[in-house]
């Protein structure tokens, strides 16, 4: 069974950092994109960055220059550096992953979540 699993969110400051990393589990046999969105209480789920598994790179535009995805295709992983954090920023992460896996092909897939806190 394909599991992603999130870690390194919690809580900070206004300007602040957090790392995010999200591994894929299980009977994986290759990964294409590879992305983070996020949700706000009350808002709709968005994009907040993606990578292909070529290594190119999209941001929303509230996060360029701030925040940066990169990927680790021998670990699984997907991370998402966050810089010069705002409270607007503040929201519960998903990563997601096109996975294909022996049964099932390809399929999206989705973390559980990880909360991120912004505040003072």
């Amino acid at each position: 069974q394909v599991q992603l699993v999130e870690s390194g969110g919690g809580l900070v400051q206004p300007g602040g950092s957090l790392r995010l990393s999200c591994a894929g589990s299980g009977s994986i046999f290759g990964i294409n994109a590879m992305g983070w969105y996020r949700q706000a209480p009350g808002k709709q789920r968005e994009l907040v960055a993606v990578i292909t598994s070529g290594g190119g790179t999209n941001y929303a535009d509230s996060v360029k220059g701030r925040f940066t995805i990169s990927r680790d295709n021998a670990k699984r992983t997907v991370y998402l550096q966050m810089n010069s954090l705002k409270p607007e920023d503040t929201a519960v992460y998903y990563c997601n992953a096109d996975i294909y896996s022996s049964g099932l092909g390809w399929r999206d897939y989705w973390g559980q979540g990880t909360q991120v806190t912004v505040s003072s």
